[in-house]
């Protein structure tokens, strides 16, 4: 089942694009395979991000059941001050 993934400012700027359609069935996997596709600095990203389902925080981590056609979006911290 293919999922959209996507990738807003620093985790946008790392992959090298704004989003993919990715087979997978969890959580986990579609993050395994972002990780295994966009390297070392979109990795380093995603670790301080945060991740959402469809527009919500997934309840179950990395084990979060994914739907055809559910959207994951990578929210990376933002940055700057006053």
């Amino acid at each position: 089942m293919s999922v959209r993934l996507r990738l807003f400012a620093r985790a946008r700027e790392a992959a090298g694009t704004s989003s993919s359609d990715i087979e997978a069935a969890t959580l986990g996997e579609l993050l395994a395979h972002a990780r295994a596709t966009f390297g070392a600095e979109f990795s380093a990203v995603l670790e301080s991000s945060r991740v959402w389902v469809n527009g919500e925080e997934p309840a179950d981590g990395d084990a979060t059941q994914l739907e055809e056609g559910d959207e994951v979006a990578v929210l990376p911290p933002v940055s700057g001050g006053a």
